[in-house]
């Protein structure tokens, strides 16, 4: 599932002639196109999804959304390891160690 997830702006930059920003997701740190908010600013809210910046929040709507997500544990589905994630739907949580080796 591909979830539209609020994350802090961390930093911004140009790079190639493209805004981009540092983006931290509750812990979870990527990085993030701002080619659809390009007035966005460090210590500024967005919703993101699929990498890219699309919508502006307030700071509370983004840590209540955050705290549910993680209670509901979307956050780990939507940035965990993709590898033990793949291992554990296949065949169980013993496969899941194999993957890390």
């Amino acid at each position: 599932m591909c979830l539209a997830v609020p994350g802090k702006v961390l930093t911004v930059e140009e790079r190639d002639g493209t805004r981009m920003a540092t983006v931290d997701f509750g812990g979870v740190v990527k990085e993030v196109c701002l080619e659809y908010l390009p007035d966005l600013e460090v210590g500024e809210y967005a919703i993101v999804h699929v990498g890219f910046a699309l919508q502006r929040l307030d700071e509370e709507s983004a840590r209540q959304t955050l705290e549910l997500f993680e209670q509901l544990g979307m956050l780990q589905e939507e940035f965990g390891d993709p590898w033990e994630q793949a291992a554990l739907m296949d065949g169980g949580p013993e496969l899941a160690g194999e993957a890390e080796r």
